[in-house]
């Protein structure tokens, strides 16, 4: 896959970044524009498509830069190797079961 369209959500996000692939986040509510602009300033994401705002056009420059940014697809890269090298659950788990 050469990029990730999604909404912006906490578990979508987790995966999307943990694939390593670039993405472009067009957010709805809640979370989602937090995450878009985030991701969007970490270099893994183009810059976030609002639903509100959302254009064939937009989308369509978007995922075109999403996909042919080096730069991006090697921040992204590097976000899913250092994600994919965490074990969180284990971690959170060793730390649930230290506490008194």
């Amino acid at each position: 896959m050469a990029a990730i369209v999604h909404h912006g959500g906490a578990g979508t996000t987790g995966a999307a970044l943990a694939s390593g692939r670039p993405q472009v986040v067009c957010p709805f509510v809640a979370d989602q524009p937090f995450y878009a602009r985030h991701l969007h300033a970490s270099g893994v994401a183009a810059a976030p498509q609002p639903q509100h705002r959302l254009t064939p056009d937009g989308l369509a420059h978007a995922v075109r830069l999403a996909v042919t940014s080096r730069a991006m697809a090697s921040h992204a890269e590097e976000f899913g190797h250092r994600i994919r090298a965490e074990n969180g659950v284990t971690t959170a788990v060793r730390i649930l079961e230290s506490l008194p």
